[in-house]
């Protein structure tokens, strides 16, 4: 199995043992699981931010860890206060050194969109993300058919969650899931061999309707990179790892948020 594959088998196995652990009904008590949430569509667009996703992530199979010992409250406050348009928290414990409790704290101190960058593939984890304080969820085209994509999605909607459909190929830009999710994420890196290139951005750019946010995710280091995507008609940008290399993140996030608005 590809690493993919091989963190969808642990998904599988670590969703069913949540699922007696944490029943619905039980995750359905949590303060967040009734207030309201924020969309993610409406700040990526904002004039006064950036465009620019900011992630909060651990460690990662290709890199390793990268910062393992991540303040979250420092971090997910620095970027916002950075000018970032929303944040990205992955919860996958065994690949990513992430957890459900890394978005919760995010949330108690910023009232911003928070994606729940996880795994998804059961209605169970849509549930959970409402439940820890997300706005929207991540959806892989690589790990789900398009009937599946159109399920979670409409899920996701009942409780009032956004959706962020990640792709990778043309092949998994279906025309007819276009209307049901808010934004499309172009993963730049592959996530079978892990490559990166800003060049699955720029081709599949102009497959995808403007109606629907384009986000450009993976790979993006510089503001020239951020400049040329939005000549291709992306609006957000989701970066992590060029931020979390560093050991103050949101100190990363404001100088390059600085130079991507004096070069403007």
């Amino acid at each position: 199995m590809n690493i993919l594959e091989t963190i969808v088998e642990q998904k599988k196995k670590e969703v069913a043992e949540r699922k007696s652990l944490y029943p619905i009904k039980l995750l359905e008590q949590s303060i967040f699981f009734s207030s309201p949430t924020v969309s993610l569509k409406k700040y990526v667009r904002r004039k006064d931010k950036s465009g620019i996703i900011a992630e909060i992530k651990r460690k990662s199979p290709s890199k390793g860890a990268i910062n393992p010992y991540v303040s979250i409250e420092r971090t997910s406050i620095g970027y916002m206060q950075a000018g970032a348009s929303a944040l990205s928290i992955l919860t996958d414990k065994e690949f990513f050194g992430g957890s459900n409790d890394d978005l919760t704290v995010a949330r108690k101190f910023n009232y911003c969109p928070i994606l729940r960058k996880d795994f998804t593939i059961d209605e169970y984890q849509i549930i959970e993300a409402k439940s820890i304080g997300a706005d929207a969820v991540l959806l892989i085209a690589a790990i789900l058919d398009p009937q599946e994509v159109k399920r979670l999605s409409v899920f996701a909607h009942s409780l009032g969650l956004e959706v962020l459909l990640e792709v990778h190929s043309a092949q998994e830009l279906y025309p007819d899931l276009f209307s049901e999710v808010e934004l499309i994420g172009v993963n730049n890196r592959d996530l079978k061999s892990f490559e990166v290139s800003l060049d699955v951005s720029r081709k599949l750019a102009g497959m995808i309707p403007s109606e629907v946010i384009k986000v450009s995710e993976s790979g993006i280091s510089s503001p020239e990179a951020i400049h040329e995507l939005r000549t291709l008609g992306f609006e957000g940008f989701l970066m992590g790892e060029n931020f979390m290399k560093h050991s103050r993140p949101e100190t990363a996030a404001r100088e390059f948020i600085a130079m991507l608005k004096s070069k403007s």
